[in-house]
């Protein structure tokens, strides 16, 4: 499994609005909307059931929200810059800026285990991270996560 198989071009985006975890969510379940077709509302409470778990924000600026859809075909990433860092209740205690959302079906097993996986390894590369927070286009930040897999792999 590649980034590049669940990252659309169209799902990375630059955010400045959102002021509340459960405003991003809104934000992100409009992206999956408009990207891959998924119902807004159900995404919203897919994410907000998750994360009544246990918080997605895994330190370091970074959180990884991530959810089971009964509608979704096949296992989904969102990404945004957060131009305003938001509370996450993080491990760390630090506010978040980088986002990256995935959206699988209910029955995805290890697949959305296996993605979970690659975007957990990804997103803990610190340079990685310096050059997401250092762009703010949405197609240079889609190459840097697509591309720094190739990188990485072995």
């Amino acid at each position: 499994m590649q980034l590049s198989e669940i990252l659309a071009l169209s799902a990375v985006k630059v955010l400045s609005s959102s002021t509340s975890k459960k405003r991003l969510f809104h934000d992100l379940a409009d992206m999956a909307q408009h990207c891959y077709g998924l119902s807004s509302s159900d995404v919203v409470d897919a994410l907000l059931d998750r994360e009544s778990l246990g918080p997605t924000g895994v330190g370091q600026g970074i959180a990884l929200p991530h959810a089971r859809l009964k509608d979704a075909k096949t296992v989904r990433g969102l990404f945004v810059r957060l131009e305003k860092p938001l509370d996450f209740d993080s491990v760390d205690r630090q506010p978040v800026d980088l986002v990256f959302t995935l959206l699988a079906p209910d029955a995805a097993g290890v697949e959305h285990l296996k993605a979970l996986a690659l975007v957990s390894r990804t997103m803990r590369d610190p340079s990685i991270c310096a050059k997401l927070r250092a762009n703010s286009d949405p197609a240079t930040l889609h190459t840097i996560l697509t591309s720094s897999q190739n990188s990485q792999a072995a």
